[in-house]
C-alpha cells in the first residue's frame, strides 16, 4: 500500500519568517489586488496608477479628496475654508460622536466634503469634494453648511462653482436637519445663477438620495465619471414599487446620458482639461 500513498514535498522560502522555530503562513499584502466592481477582474493595484482606473473597463475607482486634488488642480493652489464646524447631534443619536471622532481620526477629513478655493489650469475656482471614505459621504448639517458657504462666498466673489460629488444620501444620524439641507443648498444655488455665474457638478460613484435630488441635479453642467452609479432610491425599491425588471445598466451614468439627465461623460484623466475649457468658454477668472 505504501507504493500508493503521496510523498510530501515542503518548499523552503528562507525568505519566510519563523516564529519559535515554526514557520509562518505566507501572507498576501493588504491592497496589493483590487476586484474592479464593474467587470469583476482583480487587479494588481500598482497598475491602476495614480488615477485608479480599471485597464479592462475603464471603471473609476472611488478615490479619496485628497487623492483627486493632486489630480485636478494647479500644484499648491488649493486653499481650504469651513473647517472646523461640528455637529451638534441633534436627535441624540447614541454613540454618535464617538462616530465622527473616530471617522475624523481615520481618514484624516474634516467632515464628508472639503471646501475651498483652487486653480485649474490657472483659473480660480470654488471646489468641493466629497469623499466616500467618511460615512458614505453623507450629507449632514455640517455638509450642507459647509457647501451654502462656499456658493455664498462664490457670489460675493463672482467665481464659478465645481463640486464633485459622492454620496450615499442623507445621514439618518441627523434625521430632518439632514433633509433641510436639500433646500438650504438649492436656495444658495440660486442666488449663484442669479448672479449669471457657472456651476459645474461632476457625478462620481456613488451619488445618490438627497444629494441627487438636490444640488448634484442643479449644474449649469452635469459631467459624470464612466459607470457611476447615479440615482435616488435604490434598484430593488423601484423594481418593488413598479413591479417592473429595469435594465442592467439602470442609474449608470450611461444610462442617464443616453435620457438626458448628464450631459458628458469624462473619463477622470481627462477631467482636469475638460474642467479647464468649459471655465474658459465661459468666462473664467483667471488668478492674478
Amino acid at each position: 500500500m505504501a507504493l500508493f500513498q503521496k510523498k510530501k514535498y515542503i518548499k523552503i522560502n528562507p525568505n519566510r519568517s519563523t516564529v519559535q522555530g515554526e514557520m509562518t503562513k505566507p501572507e498576501v499584502p493588504d491592497e496589493l489586488f483590487a476586484k474592479c466592481p464593474a467587470c469583476k477582474h482583480s487587479i494588481y493595484s500598482q497598475d491602476l496608477g495614480a488615477s485608479k482606473i480599471c485597464p479592462h473597463c475603464s471603471y473609476n475607482f472611488r478615490i479619496t479628496a485628497p487623492e483627486r486634488l493632486k489630480l485636478l488642480v494647479d500644484s499648491d493652489s488649493f486653499t481650504e475654508m469651513y473647517t472646523g464646524i461640528e455637529s451638534k447631534n441633534p436627535l441624540d443619536f447614541p454613540n454618535y460622536a464617538e462616530k465622527l471622532a473616530a471617522t475624523k481620526e481615520k481618514t484624516g477629513l474634516d467632515e464628508a466634503v472639503m471646501t475651498g478655493t483652487a486653480l485649474i489650469k490657472g483659473q480660480k475656482v470654488a471646489l468641493a469634494i466629497m469623499d466616500s471614505t467618511f460615512i458614505m459621504a453623507s450629507m449632514g448639517t455640517v455638509v450642507g453648511e459647509k457647501i451654502t458657504r462656499l456658493f455664498e462666498m462664490a457670489t460675493a466673489e463672482q467665481l464659478p462653482v465645481v463640486i464633485f460629488t459622492a454620496s450615499g444620501g442623507a445621514r439618518m444620524q441627523e434625521g430632518i436637519m439632514s433633509l433641510m439641507q436639500m433646500a438650504k443648498i438649492s436656495a444658495a444655488v440660486k442666488k449663484h445663477s442669479n448672479a449669471g455665474l457657472l456651476y459645474i457638478t461632476v457625478l462620481t460613484d456613488p451619488t445618490t438620495g438627497g444629494v441627487t435630488a438636490s444640488f448634484a441635479m442643479l449644474g449649469d453642467i452635469i459631467l459624470a465619471e464612466p459607470q457611476s452609479l447615479i440615482g435616488f432610491a435604490g434598484r430593488r425599491v423601484i423594481e418593488q414599487t413598479v413591479r417592473q425588471t429595469l435594465p442592467d445598466d439602470f442609474q449608470k451614468a450611461e444610462f442617464l446620458l443616453k435620457h438626458g439627465f448628464v450631459d458628458a461623460i469624462v473619463k477622470r484623466q481627462e477631467m482636469r482639461e475638460k474642467l479647464a475649457l468649459l471655465l474658459k468658454f465661459h468666462g473664467g477668472v483667471k488668478n492674478v
